[in-house]
């Protein structure tokens, strides 16, 4: 994989933190030039253009993105950035649940009818989107969160289908539980962190979370040029949550 995105230009939104940040940062690594859409760029990579940015406001989003891509041109988006709300069906407000819509699924479709103009110019054009386990393994308090990476993975299939004939390849991430920065907040502020983390870890039959490290390599690999044949998939990396049952038949 050495050197194939030397040169090309990538656009990762939520790229200053967690995930999004890893997936930048193993970009840069790669030799690409990298810009990042995030509403606070405080920890944002050293190298690379950065763009204080909320998803959910179309009028920011067109500006940065034009911003970036007139200049340097775009051969991957990553749609990442998102918010966490963890309900069941009958808790929160409707206008939360409309708002973490708006930023969840509406914010890849801004961002990425802003970027589509720009990937109809590149000979490897790729759209890598962010799902969750949540989509395909039900989690307690997780409804409205589950149902927005539920319809990212739907629009993924069918982004694929619509853009497959113009080069464009649409694929998405599926990740178990991540540690990154926002897991540790939450193992903070839990009554028994040490009971909180072990949640976390024991969700994955592996017994342990994901890295973010482990997306971001798995970002890379569907975004790669010389990847011409995953399309419209679902790249699964979540210890086994989804697919293995530890219990005796």
């Amino acid at each position: 994989m050495k050197n194939e995105f030397a040169g090309l230009t990538v656009l990762v939104t939520g790229g200053a933190s967690g995930i999004g940040h890893a997936v930048a940062e193993a970009f840069i690594e790669e030799g690409a030039i990298v810009g990042i859409l995030d509403k606070d760029l405080d920890g944002a990579p050293a190298r690379c253009r950065g763009y204080a940015v909320d998803v959910a406001d179309p009028a920011a989003v067109d500006a940065a993105v034009n911003s970036f891509c007139e200049s340097a041109g775009l051969d991957v988006l990553v749609n990442n950035a998102g918010v966490s709300y963890p309900a069941a069906v009958e808790q929160g407000p409707l206008e939360d649940w409309a708002k973490v819509f708006d930023v969840n699924v509406l914010g890849y479709v801004r961002v990425t009818r802003s970027a589509l103009p720009y990937l109809r110019r590149s000979k490897a054009a790729r759209i890598v989107n962010m799902s969750s386990c949540t989509a395909t393994t039900g989690l307690r308090n997780r409804v409205l969160y589950s149902g927005t990476k539920g319809a990212i993975e739907g629009m993924t299939r069918a982004m694929a289908a619509d853009l497959v004939s113009e080069g464009i390849l649409v694929n998405a991430v599926s990740p178990g539980t991540v540690d990154t920065p926002f897991i540790t907040r939450l193992v903070e502020q839990a009554p028994d962190p040490e009971a909180q983390l072990a949640v976390y870890n024991d969700r994955q039959p592996t017994g342990y979370m994901v890295t973010a490290d482990e997306v971001a390599h798995a970002v890379l690999f569907l975004a790669r040029p010389g990847n011409r044949s995953s399309v419209g998939s679902v790249l699964t990396l979540d210890g086994g949550l989804s697919t293995i049952k530890l219990f005796d038949s």
